[in-house]
C-alpha cells in the first residue's frame, strides 16, 4: 500500500496553524513549572511532583531541595483570596513558585532578555530584575548571573479566578 501524497503546502499551513495553537495556549496560562502551575496546582500535587519538603513556614510556604538550588512553593491562602476577591476555590492552589539557583551560569543575555519586549527591567546597585507579568515570570540577576526565577499566575489567570 503506497503512503498518501501530501502536497507541500499543506505542510505550511499546519506549521502556521499549529505555531498559533501554541502561541494562543501559551497567552492564556501562566508559567507553568515542573508540571506545577500558579492557580491550578495543589499542595498534594506539588509533593507528588517535588517529594517532601525539607520545610515548611508558618505561612504554609513548602521548601524543596533541587539540583542546582531550593524551591519554594507558596500557597493562595484566605487573606489573598480576600483581598483580591478571587473565588474561595482558589485557597489552596498553588500562588508562586520560587526557584533559588546556586550556580546558574544564566545571564540577561543568554537568556535573551534584553530584547524581549515582554520584559520590563529594573535595576538596583545590586540587582536587575525582568518582570513579564502578563506570564508570570520574573528573573533576578545579581552581579550579571541569574538568581532567582519566579513563576506565579498570568494576568489574565488573576481576571478568571476572581468572582463577578
Amino acid at each position: 500500500m503506497k503512503a498518501p501524497i501530501i502536497a507541500p503546502h499543506t505542510f505550511g499551513r499546519a506549521f502556521v496553524l499549529i505555531s498559533v495553537l501554541l502561541i494562543a495556549a501559551s497567552s492564556t496560562l501562566a508559567a507553568p513549572w515542573g508540571g506545577i502551575e500558579p492557580f491550578k496546582s495543589r499542595r498534594a500535587d506539588v509533593i507528588k511532583i517535588l517529594g517532601e519538603p525539607v520545610g515548611e513556614s508558618p505561612e504554609g510556604v513548602l521548601r524543596f531541595k533541587v539540583m542546582g538550588g531550593s524551591v519554594q512553593v507558596s500557597f493562595v491562602n484566605e487573606k489573598f483570596a480576600a483581598s483580591k476577591k478571587l473565588r474561595s476555590e482558589m485557597v489552596g492552589t498553588v500562588l508562586q513558585i520560587v526557584l533559588e539557583h546556586d550556580q546558574a551560569p544564566d545571564t540577561p543575555e543568554s537568556l535573551k532578555l534584553q530584547e524581549n519586549k515582554s520584559f520590563t527591567k529594573d535595576e538596583t546597585e545590586t540587582r536587575t530584575i525582568y518582570r513579564n507579568l502578563k506570564d508570570g515570570l520574573v528573573y533576578t540577576f545579581m552581579q550579571g548571573h541569574l538568581r532567582t526565577t519566579r513563576y506565579t499566575f498570568a494576568d489574565n489567570q488573576l481576571d478568571r479566578a476572581r468572582k463577578y
